[in-house]
């Protein structure tokens, strides 16, 4: 996922310089990158049309989600790039029966949120990297950089 466009640039640039890549770039399949205590899911499985996922197929791509976040039972810090990702984490939380606190917390961009449960993974938010939010300023380097980093520092017990 995100290999080869824009938001790829963003994101890869970002894990390789905090540690979770071992190059800033993936521009095919077989370029060599390589993640290191990071996993990358999606909310929506498929590329829909407009580049926006409806409720249906978000809900019928949900199980994928449920199971990988089942799976990856190690996980410390969940990072949702933009609203669509996160509603559908939080969703899939809801699938599982974790313990969230209510009401369900809202997005914002760098916002950092705790399970009542300390065992599920910290949540953290930023806007999704696409060229409609970093074109327009929406999202800027120095806010990815700084969602990055207080997710390094969480991870780093540096940040508690």
């Amino acid at each position: 996922m995100f290999t080869g466009d824009s938001s790829g640039s963003w994101l890869y640039e970002a894990l390789h310089a905090f540690g979770w890549a071992n190059q800033p770039n993936s521009l095919s399949r077989d370029d060599g990158l390589r993640l290191s205590g990071a996993y990358i899911a999606a909310s929506a499985r498929c590329a829909p049309p407009a580049n926006r996922p409806t409720p249906a197929e978000l809900a019928n791509c949900r199980p994928y989600l449920v199971e990988e976040i089942r799976l990856l039972s190690s996980v410390r810090v969940f990072l949702c790039l933009g609203r669509i990702a996160f509603d559908a984490y939080l969703r899939s939380l809801e699938d599982l029966g974790a313990p969230w606190p209510k009401p369900r917390p809202a997005f914002r961009h760098g916002g950092v949120w705790r399970s009542r449960d300390p065992r599920h993974p910290i949540l953290v938010a930023s806007y999704h990297p696409s060229r409609q939010n970093t074109n327009t300023g929406r999202l800027t380097r120095a806010m990815w950089r700084r969602v990055f980093a207080k997710c390094r520092a969480l991870l780093d017990g540096s940040d508690d």
